[in-house]
């Protein structure tokens, strides 16, 4: 391990641990974020985690609701890539880590924790040479703060062998213990019964993310008919900036749109199978409970989501449908045979389980903790 910086002798004399998280933005930045969170208290019931974020992201809702507190910085938006737009950034910058230091020194805090977006940058330029920095990277191409981060952090941690980080240890992604301890069999009537869908039926859950994602609403939406003909239910996210409105087909199972899914765990357990995009925190959940999926990446970006999702499809856990070509017909080729064949829902359920870490949030919890000098109790 690196040699300590100024902070951690403060944790080691005694003191419990003050544990900063730089996750904002988006659903996958935020959740390893509070899974590291909830591990670390579970092995440092004493420990304080404090969360970073910004006024309009989605951490205002995410980490109050899990009980942290969240002290709010200027972001910083970054690339991925170097470009001239970077340039124009060095006034935000500076604000951003004069207003993130006094947050870290007001809360003494021993270590910062980055999961890579907007919010961890500053986090890693505060803290840099004054508090010890993990990082974590979830994607096998690393965004632009990781990289920044990792280049003077104590630890870099990451989801996927390959990841080209300085000293990366693989640890898997951090997931809630309501998803790695996840009984879907003993949940699935409960679940059901909470979304309102037939008991019986074959299920399908659709998602995009956290916002929802146009392409997946259009084609599973316009494959209703023939998922009501064929006897599947439908549970579908469709994203709160999103309406859905789908015919209702009586005598059949129900199709129920959502804005959002506050009880993922429930949502999971009601599922057979799942048509969703591929981020790397998606593809670590359906893969630990076992929910055969058709994986949609993001048709943008640097085609990291593609990425993501080829262990699964390469264990014979999922298939991949490019975003350009998922349509109704696709749906009705594709997922309703998948969907109501419990043998192949079953063999691809067996496959998925074996994929990924189930134990990346105590695991990475014990590198944040003796980063900080502050070992389990």
């Amino acid at each position: 391990m690196s040699k300590p910086v100024k902070g951690t002798e403060r944790s080691a004399a005694g003191r419990a641990p003050v544990v900063v998280v730089a996750g904002g933005g988006t659903a996958g930045h935020i959740e390893p974020a509070l899974a590291l969170a909830d591990a670390v208290k579970r092995l440092r019931p004493d420990a304080e985690v404090i969360a970073l974020g910004t006024a309009r992201g989605l951490e205002n809702k995410l980490v109050p609701a899990r009980g942290y507190q969240l002290e709010l910085i200027p972001p910083v938006p970054m690339p991925r890539k170097p470009t001239p737009e970077l340039l124009r950034l060095p006034l935000k910058v500076r604000d951003s880590v004069r207003r993130t230091r006094e947050v870290l020194d007001r809360v003494h805090a021993d270590v910062v924790v980055g999961f890579g977006g907007y919010v961890a940058l500053p986090a890693y330029l505060a803290a840099r040479g004054r508090t010890p920095i993990v990082v974590h990277e979830a994607n096998k191409s690393a965004g632009l703060a990781n990289k920044v981060g990792a280049r003077f952090a104590s630890r870099v941690a990451v989801a996927v062998p390959g990841t080209p980080l300085p000293k990366a240890e693989v640890v898997g992604i951090p997931l809630r213990r309501s998803i790695t301890s996840l009984d879907r069999a003993a949940l699935r009537a409960e679940a059901r019964a909470h979304f309102e869908l037939d008991p019986d039926a074959p299920t399908l859950l659709v998602f995009g993310g956290s916002q929802g994602a146009q392409s997946i609403n259009s084609a599973v939406s316009g494959a209703a008919k023939d998922l009501a003909e064929a006897g599947v239910g439908v549970l579908h996210a469709h994203g709160p900036k999103h309406t859905l409105v789908v015919q209702e087909f009586p005598g059949h199972p129900a199709y129920v749109p959502v804005p959002y899914l506050e009880r993922m765990d429930l949502a999971y357990a009601a599922a057979d199978a799942v048509v969703c995009r591929s981020g790397a925190m998606t593809v670590a959940e359906v893969s630990a409970v076992g929910l055969p999926a058709v994986f949609v990446p993001l048709p943008h970006g640097n085609g990291e989501q593609a990425v993501n999702a080829q262990p699964a499809v390469e264990a014979g856990a999922a298939f991949l449908v490019p975003d350009a070509d998922l349509t109704p017909a696709k749906i009705a080729e594709l997922v309703i045979p998948l969907v109501t064949d419990a043998d192949r829902v079953a063999k691809m359920s067996s496959a998925a389980v074996g994929l990924g870490h189930r134990e990346a949030d105590e695991t990475l919890a014990r590198i944040v903790l003796e980063a900080a000098g502050a070992y389990p109790a």
